[in-house]
């Protein structure tokens, strides 16, 4: 009897610890920041939901994007929250969502009494700016904009506005009212030109995760979305969304 069960202890040492599945977040409100030195927002809400209903062993951490983007694309275990997904960033990860869609126009200072009616008027309104590394410089570059200001962070992009450094940013309605109280301007500051685009915005695992994860948390997020909570959610953080539709 002893014998066999130090065969049986000997085989279970052998397996290979579960891995914490990581999943990476960047400050970004309201999807996701840091609040009295915890993490708080929509996206953090939904994912440590989702973590509650498919009792995988996990952690939230908060980092710059750029790091963030490249651990979620090349290790495993990790997924990235929330991101867009866009027909580039496809082939490289495993998408759980959406869990809310947003629309990103163009703005200016009200001030300035600008009107913006098409892209070919954007595209020649002067310096834009738009942190570079969102996918809305891509996209803006891909369409053949060449007076886009690139900058750090959406901070600076609003100061830049604020001051008359650029004519226009391009940013989201779901992050819009955030963004301008961090340089202390409110909507009504800013005019709002021609809408261009919609985004999604999802949970984006590694290729290198376990697929028969990524399918647990696709379900779980089913299931919020059919009994109401992931619209709960939605309403507490941002009354005007709508609850997405899931991806089949």
């Amino acid at each position: 009897m002893w014998g066999r069960l130090a065969v049986a202890l000997i085989c279970l040492w052998g397996l290979p610890a579960t891995a914490q599945l990581r999943l990476l977040t960047e400050d970004a409100a309201p999807m996701s920041f840091q609040r009295d030195g915890k993490l708080d927002g929509l996206s953090v809400a939904v994912v440590r939901a989702l973590i509650a209903r498919t009792g995988d062993d996990a952690r939230i951490e908060l980092m710059p994007w750029t790091r963030a983007i490249h651990l979620a694309e090349h290790q495993a275990d990790t997924g990235l929250f929330s991101t867009v997904r866009t027909a580039e960033r496809e082939s490289r990860f495993q998408w759980v969502g959406p869990i809310v869609v947003g629309t990103t126009s163009f703005y200016s200072m009200k001030a300035r009494g600008l009107n913006i009616t098409t892209l070919e008027q954007a595209a020649a309104s002067g310096p834009l700016a738009v942190p570079k590394r969102w996918y809305t410089y891509e996209e803006l570059s891909n369409r053949g904009f060449t007076n886009l200001y690139g900058v750090p962070s959406s901070r600076q992009m609003l100061t830049m506005l604020k001051f008359g450094r650029v004519n226009l940013v391009a940013t989201e309605d779901l992050t819009l009212a955030y963004e301008l109280a961090a340089v202390e301007l409110r909507p009504d500051d800013v005019t709002a030109h021609i809408p261009f685009m919609r985004s999604a915005y999802y949970i984006a695992f590694s290729r290198r995760t376990d697929p028969a994860l990524v399918a647990r948390w696709r379900q779980a997020l089913a299931g919020m979305h059919d009994d109401g909570s992931l619209g709960e959610i939605l309403r507490r953080w941002l009354p005007q969304a709508s609850v997405p539709p899931l991806e089949p």
